[in-house]
């Protein structure tokens, strides 16, 4: 498994939260499990404690997004230097998959956590993904989605470095929306030009008979 896989398990967690919304779908042992997807020895070491655990380390990872998402560098790098000390990895070469064309493994780089708890597990590997990808991609690349009230995290993957949305959805939803600013926009210009024009249209003076 790539190192890169491994900035998913960060996005998943700041995102179980939306805080102007006022929504939290992380309020249930089931639904800490699911956020290790298809890890399911890890997802079993989860108890009711690991609910508020979780949360704290959401707050931590959601503080690095903004800090990347307001373009402090240091701080961002600094939040997530403090989760790497707090729930360190061991980096190991695995081969547990193998080739197709010769049945040879495939080794690549996989991340063993030693942890206490299931949060430890989890954090341990969210931070280090997310510190893989910020410095092999840039800063930058880690942002909060512009379709207020929206601001899920995500990870700019584009050549261009131009992804503002978290979600096709919300970006279609930003678009219509300054589209229909723009119409509005237009409309009390063309309105408040009509209004001029009358204004300065001199009136016809009276004439006796």
């Amino acid at each position: 498994m790539e190192l890169a896989y491994y900035s998913d398990y960060a996005v998943r967690l700041v995102n179980t939260e939306e805080p102007a919304r006022g929504t939290d779908s992380l309020t249930t042992v089931e639904s800490v499990r699911d956020l290790f997807g298809a890890n399911a020895q890890a997802a079993r070491r989860a108890t009711d404690g690991d609910v508020t655990r979780f949360r704290s380390v959401r707050a931590r990872l959601r503080a690095v997004f903004e800090a990347a998402d307001d373009g402090d560098e240091t701080l961002a790098v600094d939040l997530l230097n403090s989760l790497l000390l707090e729930f360190p990895v061991s980096p190991q070469i695995s081969g547990h998959d193998t080739r197709a064309e010769d049945g040879t493994p495939d080794w690549h780089m996989h991340l063993a956590d030693h942890p206490s708890n299931a949060t430890a597990g989890y954090a341990a590997i969210a931070a280090m993904g997310l510190a893989f990808h910020l410095t092999s991609h840039g800063v930058d690349r880690l942002g909060l989605c512009e379709a207020a009230p929206c601001r899920n995290a995500y990870l700019d993957t584009s050549t261009n470095r131009s992804r503002r949305y978290c979600s096709d959805r919300c970006a279609t939803r930003a678009n219509v929306a300054a589209y229909r600013a723009r119409k509005r926009l237009e409309s009390e210009r063309s309105e408040e030009t009509r209004r001029t024009a009358d204004t300065a249209q001199p009136s016809s003076p009276n004439t006796d008979r």
